[in-house]
Order: C-alpha cells, then structure tokens, then sequence
C-alpha cells in the first residue's frame, strides 16, 4: 500500500509528478517505520510567483523558495537533537493527515542545474525533506540539522540517489513557520 497524495498541479510544467511523491514519500515513512497506507499528504506543485506569495504569507519572506511545508501537528523534539514525537497513525480507510507541501518549479530547476544534480534527484530530496518537517524534523539548531540531514541521506540511499550534502554548503530549506 502507498500514501494517500492530493496533488494540485497548478503548474503544467512540472508534468506527472505522483510517481516521484509518492515513492519519495512511501520510502521516508517506510524508513521511519510507518505504513505510507496510513497517511495522506497534499501537494501544490506550483510556480515561483505562487510559492513567492505563501513564502510572504507565512515566513514574511518576500521571495520565492524551493519548497515550504505546513505540518498537521507540532511533532517536533523538546531537546535539541532528540528524535520528533510520533505522529498519530491512521488506517488505510481513513489516513492520517500529515500536511501540505508546496514545490516551485523554476527555483527547483535552477537550483538542479546550478548544483549539477538531475531534477528528479533534486525534487527527491526536496519531497523527502519536506515530510520529515511535516514529521517534526528541522533544523533550527546544529543538532537538529546533523539529525534531520542524516536521516534525509539514508532514506535517498535507499532510493539510489547521492548524499545532496556532500560538498554543499548552502543553507537547507525551511519550513513554513507559523503555519503548523
């Protein structure tokens, strides 16, 4: 069984993109031992003028971003580096919601091609990253970020993809705070 997944293609360009979700999704909740059967995401896939203006609304960030997350519940750890709570489970007949992801497909494509990864390994990553906020993963603190960005690479591993942190030294994307 896989995850239930709304996907709202406002953007044309980004194609069928429930193949990549899904699996990126299924295999993240998978690793943390949960049935993907059991949980429901929604995804906006939308273009950067889209994201710009949630990444205002929410973050007070007038510009566009890769990606944002608005988590269901508060699942994150009380003590720096700790593992999240568990999120409630449901079944497969009525999932639990997780939250919402919203992807801008220009800055995931520049961001692809500057960095000298194929797309879908990219948006992977962004997908896995994203439902590990909507799990109470971040990384506001360095303890936080070595837990979350160790998780991230050993779940893409499993998925034949690189470690997206090797030899990268930029900022990792951020949740919608506020939005939770």
């Amino acid at each position: 069984m896989t995850v239930t997944l709304d996907i709202n293609a406002e953007e044309p360009r980004w194609g069928d993109l429930d193949p990549l979700a899904r699996s990126a999704i299924d295999a993240t909740l998978a690793h943390l031992g949960h049935d993907p059967a059991c949980f429901e995401v929604s995804l906006l896939a939308c273009d950067d003028a889209r994201i710009k203006g949630l990444n205002a609304g929410f973050r007070d960030k007038d510009k566009a971003t890769n990606v944002l997350s608005w988590p269901a519940w508060d699942l994150s750890a009380e003590t720096p580096g700790a593992m999240p709570e568990e999120p409630e489970t449901g079944t497969p007949e009525e999932p639990e919601a997780l939250g919402d992801i919203a992807l801008a497909y220009e800055t995931c494509l520049r961001e692809a091609g500057e960095q000298g990864k194929p797309f879908a390994d990219h948006v992977t990553h962004l997908v896995v990253h994203s439902v590990l906020h909507l799990l109470g993963y971040d990384h506001e603190t360095d303890e936080d970020a070595a837990l979350m960005e160790k998780t991230e690479v050993a779940i893409l591993a499993t998925m034949g993809i690189a470690d997206p942190y090797a030899g990268d030294e930029s900022e990792p994307v951020a949740p919608a705070t506020g939005a939770d």
